[in-house]
């Protein structure tokens, strides 16, 4: 268990995270033996439904056993929903591989670029956007960042760099401190912003190397968490999120508006009252991208709107995320 001082500093008896993650579960049957489903394996799709379970123990651990509808487990449970094919759903939802540039790199919006930094995740959701991503091809992270370097030192327009994957701190922080080398050549590039769940679901990886990485860099610092729901935040991930703040970091959360798991207004409310208290703002309530799988996940644009005016109404401003959505070709997220 991660544990912290008065100040805030993580405890040298945290876990190595590295081993947490190859504890994961990896298999839906053990999954539904944990939370005592067992009578539920006979609607689980083969294979997989053709995209790897994997959810670390901890985050196991936060679901409510006996309860088919936990949020936290419809999250991760392979669905024999996700071999439908619905129309409108694709493989490359949000038009990432005409965005490319160079290998993992991609460039949709003014001044930004993205680095696909790790095709890696420690937890596989099943409304994943990326799940059908051809990751073998684009990782940034290949050849000590070369292509990705390169890239940005011929555009100097780009001032904030984007590490999303898979989930970036998939990376050792010794593959991240590669990065900052190569960033630290180029002054146009004035702030740094990961994308990342790893705090959320393994919060053991928010260590003092990787700390001490970020602290040190002379950038301006951003980290973009993903949780959909309250119950996946615990005194574990509050005091990850304290730790990131120490380090002289901006955290933020970014929702998917998901059916069945957060599509209340109670529910949503309770996701930016819990961030808060842990020192995360609420950023963005995303619309579900449109990815083939997940089609059972979308609420509609209707009721999207409907909830976040009833969370606005509960809330002070400050705690109301943007409902948006991505749409491939567009110069930013766009509003709904």
């Amino acid at each position: 268990m991660i544990t912290a001082s008065p100040a805030g500093r993580l405890s040298p008896a945290a876990p190595d995270w590295r081993e947490l993650w190859r504890d994961a579960v990896t298999d839906a049957h053990e999954l539904l033996r944990m939370v005592e489903l067992t009578h539920l394996a006979d609607r689980l799709p083969p294979a997989d439904a053709g995209f790897a379970l994997r959810v670390p123990r901890g985050f196991v651990a936060r679901m409510r056993p006996g309860d088919p509808r936990d949020p936290l487990l419809l999250q991760v449970l392979p669905q024999l929903a996700e071999l439908d094919r619905a129309p409108g759903f694709t493989a490359d939802a949000v038009g990432d591989l005409a965005a490319r540039e160079a290998q993992g790199v991609l460039h949709k919006y003014q001044g930004r670029a993205l680095l696909i930094a790790s095709g890696s995740c420690a937890v596989n959701c099943r409304y994943c956007f990326r799940r059908h991503f051809p990751y073998g091809e684009e990782i940034a992270a290949a050849g000590q960042w070369r292509q990705a370097l390169d890239h940005l030192r011929a555009d100097r327009t780009i001032s904030e760099l984007i590490l999303s994957g898979g989930d970036p701190l998939a990376l050792a922080t010794s593959k991240l401190e590669e990065l900052s080398r190569g960033l630290a050549e180029l002054p146009q590039v004035t702030r740094l912003r990961i994308h990342t769940r790893l705090p959320v679901v393994l919060p053991e990886r928010i260590d003092a190397p990787f700390l001490a990485w970020l602290g040190a860099l002379k950038l301006q610092k951003v980290v973009v968490l993903h949780a959909n729901h309250a119950n996946e935040l615990d005194a574990q991930v509050d005091v990850a999120c304290a730790a990131l703040r120490g380090a002289g970091v901006a955290v933020l959360n970014q929702s998917v508006l998901l059916r069945g798991v957060n599509d209340d207004a109670e529910v949503l409310a309770a996701l930016s009252e819990r961030l808060f208290a842990a020192g995360v703002l609420p950023y963005y309530l995303h619309q579900l991208d449109r990815v083939q799988g997940a089609a059972h996940f979308e609420v509609d644009d209707a009721r999207a709107l409907a909830l976040v005016d009833a969370v606005r109404a509960r809330l002070p401003g400050y705690l109301v995320p943007r409902l948006v959505r991505e749409v491939a070709g567009d110069a930013s997220k766009r509003p709904l």
